[in-house]
């Protein structure tokens, strides 16, 4: 048998869509509180890939991605989308909107090889973590960019979207590296 290591510290990854930049707005402080400062905000980009979010969501979605300065344990995942989700229940609560989802966040985690994202939806190419949480590798780094797979969103498949997975990168890999 191998030795066995804890795992290396991850760059926690934070998707965010809505049609209401205050929900965003809304998100992105609780998230700031909980996790800590920001390191990097994506900019906001129309999703525009599927219909499947509009009864839920409503038309013209933005995405938003934010990776935190403090790094993170992987095994946090489960607990991650849990949180997320109650804040999520939490918005609809007190927003005005109406949407029956007025937002949607998806935590994940960034390592030097792979974007891994947390799923309630168990399916062929997912792992299950704990307490009913899925978790999914997304996109793997290989040759110097980002690859997708067989079940990778068509978001994420996105150069745009991969331009920022790949500043996440460059930036836990300096992290790592104590610069």
């Amino acid at each position: 048998m191998g030795t066995i290591h804890p795992p290396t510290p991850v760059l926690i990854v934070l998707a965010a869509f809505s049609r209401h930049a205050v929900a965003l707005d809304w998100a992105q402080d609780c998230a700031a509180q909980t996790w800590g400062p920001i390191a990097l905000a994506s900019e906001r980009f129309d999703f525009r890939e599927t219909d499947y979010y509009r009864p839920s969501m409503g038309a013209d979605l933005k995405k938003v991605f934010w990776a935190f300065e403090r790094l993170g344990d992987p095994a946090t995942l489960p607990a991650m989308k849990h949180l997320t989700g109650r804040w999520e229940q939490e918005y609809v609560g007190q927003s005005p909107h109406d949407e029956s989802r007025p937002l949607n966040l998806d935590p994940g985690y960034i390592t030097e090889a792979k974007l891994v994202l947390a799923s309630t939806k168990d399916h062929a190419h997912r792992i299950y973590m704990a307490d009913g949480i899925y978790a999914e590798v997304t996109l793997h780094f290989e040759h110097r960019q980002w690859r997708a797979l067989d079940w990778t969103f068509p978001d994420y498949r996105r150069e745009d979207y991969q331009a920022f997975f790949t500043e996440c990168r460059d930036y836990l890999r300096r992290r790592r590296r104590g610069r």
